[in-house]
């Protein structure tokens, strides 16, 4: 996608973020995160919250250079479709199709999509942005990137693992999948979850 204006001499020694933000003319965006991020109370958001807003606006720009009309909710839905989890392989693809078709780069798009840690280090680093102290969602949100981290990474390895035994013939498998899950038990309530479910819920049933 080729460059709405040229980049400035900030944006030459910043991050990706202010690269994709040049790129699709987000104007405005760099006041928006930092209002967004140091508000208060249900002003303020979390930098999960904030990539999903910048990924939304890098969506819509690319649907305008396209020429593609959309209806209200489409962007965020479409977003959805494309990032989600729960979206299942056939419907992604199956949006990708439908993307390209209408003349949308999915592929460029999606790859100049941004993660919370580029948000926070483009307000912190590039933006000179700062918070007192991390709010509880700010500790939750790198717990669940920590420790999701080391799950894909438990998942991988035990999928090359297992791929390479069945490619020497040491075990004999068909196509398979490698599904990593850890469970968090409270002793005292004995009620099990899942640590998304923990993370997401904040408490286990003792507090009911």
């Amino acid at each position: 996608m080729a460059n709405r204006e040229g980049s400035t001499g900030r944006r030459e020694t910043c991050c990706k973020l202010g690269r994709v933000a040049d790129e699709y003319a987000l104007s405005g965006l760099d006041d928006d995160l930092v209002s967004y991020w140091t508000g208060t109370g249900d002003e303020q958001y979390s930098t999960r919250e904030l990539a999903r807003i910048v990924n939304r606006r890098i969506l819509e720009a690319a649907f305008e250079d396209a020429g593609v009309s959309y209806k209200d909710g489409e962007i965020e839905n479409t977003y959805r479709l494309l990032s989600d989890d729960d979206v299942t392989s056939g419907t992604r693809v199956q949006t990708r199709n439908e993307l390209e078709r209408d003349g949308v780069p999915v592929e460029d798009v999606e790859s100049d999509f941004v993660s919370h840690q580029t948000v926070y280090n483009h307000l912190t680093k590039c933006l000179d942005a700062s918070l007192a102290t991390p709010s509880d969602e700010e500790r939750l949100e790198r717990a669940e990137e920590k420790l999701g981290a080391l799950q894909n990474r438990t998942e991988a390895v035990t999928g090359d693992t297992i791929a390479q035994l069945r490619r020497n013939d040491v075990i004999d498998v068909g196509e398979f999948d490698v599904l990593v899950s850890v469970t968090v038990t409270c002793e005292e309530c004995q009620q099990q979850y899942t640590v998304r479910e923990l993370l997401e819920e904040g408490s286990c049933g003792c507090s009911d």
